[in-house]
């Protein structure tokens, strides 16, 4: 299955309530100002370009003032409240815009882009035919909203297709099913095809955050133990003998102050320490894949089919 390269969502819409709607629920779903272009015709100018009588005592001067200001400046959510600040653009005729499309827009305003709003949804990856086709609907009085999805296209394309937008591909079926189909809340009566019900589900969305859990610190600390270690020393001992003499005559007198001095040696024992490595620590960080199990419910709208009486009911899938 081939896959979708498009990036930039597109949304035409008849109503602009339902503009504002789509806008409002994306910036819900994290789409940013950046993202989002709108782009819509000012209710004070008419079909062809030309000032209505509300409009006429403003001047053109002041008109194309205030669009390039109303471009370049109007976030999408400040879009709605611009009112009738507007001027004359190339090739598209007084519009208002915000987001993404404004800066584009307020060069086109001053002369500096002549391919208008058509260039300017080019620049955005739409191809050339579907491009003119957009710029041809605003000039029709219809509202664009344009969302920079990247990889959330599919995500941004079914938001703008909920509030009844539709875009080059679905123009025929949107634009049909819109024009001859009158809402009553999730019934819709569409004329001799009868009334179609909808049914909704929720759709989980998953995001993951860093977050602390825990903290690992090493450090040192000195701990004192005792140890007994045997350490052989010697030592001098003084032997004294004594055993009978001969008998003999002595000719020494007999007298104090003979002496003998003998001195007595041992090893003596010195402890010295010294500190010496025995272990080293290295501290690092390394990511792990770890998988883990969320559980939630979502609510899922069921259409069921009672028969009363002798009604009967034939059911086609499609």
């Amino acid at each position: 299955m081939a896959t979708n390269t498009r990036t930039t969502a597109v949304g035409v819409f008849d109503n602009r309530a339902e503009a504002q709607q789509a806008v409002s629920e994306l910036r819900r779903m994290g789409f940013s100002e950046d993202q989002i272009g709108v782009i819509t015709r000012d209710e004070g100018h008419g079909s062809d370009g030309t000032e209505t009588d509300a409009d006429e005592d403003r001047g053109s001067h002041a008109a194309t003032g205030a669009a390039a200001g109303a471009a370049a400046g109007a976030g999408v959510g400040a879009l709605w409240g611009l009112g009738i600040m507007a001027g004359l653009l190339p090739a598209i005729g007084p519009v208002i815009a915000g987001g993404t499309l404004a800066a584009i827009l307020a060069s086109a305003a001053t002369g500096a882009a002549a391919a208008g709003l058509a260039g300017a949804l080019i620049g955005l990856g739409i191809p050339e035919e579907e491009a003119d086709y957009y710029e041809g609907e605003i000039g029709s009085g219809r509202t664009l909203v344009t969302v920079k999805a990247g990889d959330r296209y599919d995500e941004a394309r079914q938001v703008l297709q909920r509030h009844h937008g539709h875009d080059y591909h679905t123009r025929d079926t949107m634009r049909e099913a819109t024009s001859t189909s009158r809402s009553t809340g999730n019934m819709t009566e569409t004329g001799d095809a009868g009334r179609t019900v909808t049914a909704h589900e929720e759709q989980v969305q998953v995001r993951k955050r860093p977050e602390k859990v825990g903290e690992v610190h090493v450090h040192k600390e000195v701990h004192t133990e005792h140890r007994s270690i045997d350490v052989p020393v010697k030592k001098e001992e003084i032997v004294v003998e004594r055993r009978p003499a001969s008998g003999a005559a002595a000719n020494e007198a007999i007298g104090e102050g003979q002496e003998i001095r003998v001195p007595v040696v041992e090893e003596q024992i010195q402890v010295e320490k010294r500190p010496v490595a025995t272990e080293e620590v290295r501290v690092s960080k390394r990511q792990s894949q770890d998988t883990e199990q969320v559980d939630t419910t979502v609510r899922k709208e069921e259409i069921k089919v009672d028969e009363q009486g002798d009604a009967k009911v034939r059911q086609k899938r499609r």
